[in-house]
């Protein structure tokens, strides 16, 4: 009589390592994908899982999707400006230096020609294009390009880095909004120097026309005087205001995303 053997499978130390590192691999992922997945509206990330790493994909991911939604690539402006100017709002919201039921940042990008609309206005919280429109540097940056940039009084040039808008009043220039920088020897002086935001007659299609660019202003990010009550009305009353430069001398503090990423919580709370 036969006595039939039974047939014992034998896995290798390789193949039960790969099996094991298969399952882990599937598992984190899955724990990140629905970490990253619950935090793409700004009210509902959090640090919970206790992972930079993951907490900084999920930073990532929050900005991205606000970029995509605003439809800001098709308005010509570019991703990582978006992405320096949302770090800066985010740091000076965690700082409580904006307005925290209103979530609008402003961004001005003076890479570009003057000819060319490089102000964008977006609500962050609805994720939507508000307003795209011109502005003028200050006449000691440049012609068309604004290529100089400085802090100091008379020097009738632009300063980069973060703003947060303040209160309004009526000038030569109409209704008018005053600007407090944030940056330390970069924009600090703005208010001495009364950098603020104001229509300008030379902000207009009709001036480019004529010219081939805009005109300039002593400094004050000037804009199209019938736009000019829009505008304000839209991001007074503590606000984030960016300005973006090629300059290799600028840094900033609020560009920090390490520090941001241990804030998330208290950040997004609106």
């Amino acid at each position: 009589m036969r006595i039939r053997k039974k047939r014992v499978k034998v896995y290798s130390l390789t193949s039960v390592l790969s099996m094991v590192l298969l399952f882990t691999f599937l598992s984190v992922s899955w724990k990140t994908d629905r970490a990253v997945n619950s935090l793409t509206d700004s009210t509902a990330i959090q640090t919970n899982f206790g992972n930079k790493e993951i907490a900084s994909v999920a930073l990532s991911n929050y900005i991205n999707n606000i970029y995509t939604q605003s439809s800001l690539q098709k308005s010509n402006l570019s991703f990582s400006v978006f992405e320096k100017a949302i770090t800066g709002f985010l740091n000076l919201k965690s700082e409580n230096m904006l307005n925290q039921d209103k979530d609008i940042l402003t961004i001005v990008d003076f890479t570009k020609s003057s000819s060319i609309k490089r102000m964008w206005i977006i609500d962050l919280k609805n994720k939507e294009l508000l307003l795209n429109t011109y502005v003028a540097h200050g006449q000691g940056s440049g012609v068309d390009m604004a290529t100089a940039f400085s802090n100091t009084e008379e020097s009738h040039q632009s300063s980069l880095g973060f703003y947060v808008t303040n209160e309004t009043y009526f000038g030569k220039h109409g209704l008018s909004l005053k600007l407090d920088g944030f940056d330390k020897g970069t924009n600090d002086l703005a208010r001495n120097r009364a950098i603020v935001v104001h229509g300008a007659s030379y902000v207009s299609e009709s001036f480019i026309k004529q010219t081939g660019r805009l005109g300039r202003s002593f400094g004050c990010p000037a804009v199209p005087v019938e736009l000019n009550n829009q505008i304000i009305n839209l991001i007074k009353s503590k606000t984030c205001l960016f300005i973006n430069g090629n300059s290799q001398h600028y840094q900033s503090a609020l560009l920090n995303q390490a520090n941001l990423l241990t804030k998330i919580d208290t950040i997004t709370q609106s």
